[in-house]
């Protein structure tokens, strides 16, 4: 009874070691200190890719050229002004440009009357455009430029300059004022022409319109477009266009007609225009007096500048 009991218990035991699972793998190695903690995988690892941004920077030549101007506003804090900006009449304009030999370029309107509401200083290190009382009238584009000079003959550096066009909002005024009541306008086939309807605010609504017969003139924008900078352009100007006409602006639910235009068709062979010069005395003794006169001949729409070279010059 005792030896079938005994044996009994023996079976069992071996029963229970099979479905715990505690009898000792068979040959199988003990494993080495670190061995298997990361398991090898055939993945191939794909090649890291710069960013676009990453590629284009190394791919760029050379960087874009940055705006030297600055603007100082009303808080007395400088800002790079925007290509187009709209300040109120009679606010005064300051810009900057850094560098020491700027060169400027404003409305024409301020140049010819040498209006002294303009100043233009150049300092050490930065040229100063002041505008003070501010008008309709100077509407238009402001640039500076640094030069390169070498002795009395300076460049233009392209790699330092800044611009921005600036509208003058005023009241009773749509269109920048003309000088006069009536302008002729020259056309041409071989070049652009323009009507300069511009006007001082940014919204404002321009249309061309012909006096006789009357009819508005359509910009469709291939033959004839409207640049707010510049005013109606012809693009290809033809004998059918001569005739007199205006513009007529829209803004604010109040109107306003411009000045009017004689459109004149010359079909003029295009040519440098010629130059003479004459003094009023070949011999003068010292401390007489001596005028000299340059005259140009060419097209009338052709503009002209005129630079004296003499010795003892400055």
């Amino acid at each position: 009874m005792k030896v079938w009991l005994l044996l009994g218990l023996l079976l069992v035991h071996e029963a229970l070691e099979d479905v715990t699972g505690q009898h000792p793998p068979k040959n199988k190695r003990p494993k080495e200190p670190g061995e298997n903690r990361i398991k090898p995988t055939n993945k191939k690892v794909k090649p890291k890719i710069p960013r676009t941004k990453d590629r284009d920077s190394a791919d760029d030549p050379a960087p874009k050229n940055q705006s030297i101007m600055v603007q100082m506003t009303e808080r007395g804090r400088f800002q790079k002004p925007a290509a187009t900006l709209s300040l109120a009449a009679g606010q005064t304009l300051e810009l900057r440009c850094k560098g020491n030999k700027i060169g400027w370029s404003y409305p024409a309107y301020l140049d010819t009357f040498k209006d002294s509401r303009l100043s233009v200083k150049q300092h050490e290190r930065y040229g100063q455009l002041t505008l003070v009382n501010s008008t309709a009238a100077d509407t238009g584009e402001f640039s500076c430029w640094g030069q390169l000079c070498t002795g009395y003959i300076c460049t233009k550096d392209e790699t330092k300059t800044g611009s921005t066009y600036i509208f003058f909002p005023e009241k009773g005024e749509l269109f920048v004022p003309s000088p006069s009541y009536f302008d002729v306008v020259y056309l041409s086939p071989d070049r652009q022409a323009v009507v300069p309807c511009r006007v001082t605010v940014l919204s404002a609504k321009v249309t061309l319109h012909r006096e006789f017969p009357a009819k508005e003139i359509p910009a469709n924008g291939t033959d004839i477009l409207y640049d707010m900078k510049r005013g109606f352009v012809y693009l290809q100007p033809h004998s059918d266009h001569q005739g007199v006409v205006y513009c007529k602006a829209e803004a604010g639910g109040k109107s306003q007609i411009s000045v009017k235009y004689q459109l004149l068709y010359a079909e003029v062979p295009s040519g440098p225009p010629s130059t003479t010069i004459l003094a009023s005395s070949n011999r003068v003794n010292s401390g007489d007096d001596v005028s000299v006169l340059c005259t140009v001949l060419g097209e009338p729409d052709v503009e002209v500048e005129f630079r004296w070279i003499y010795p003892g010059q400055k």
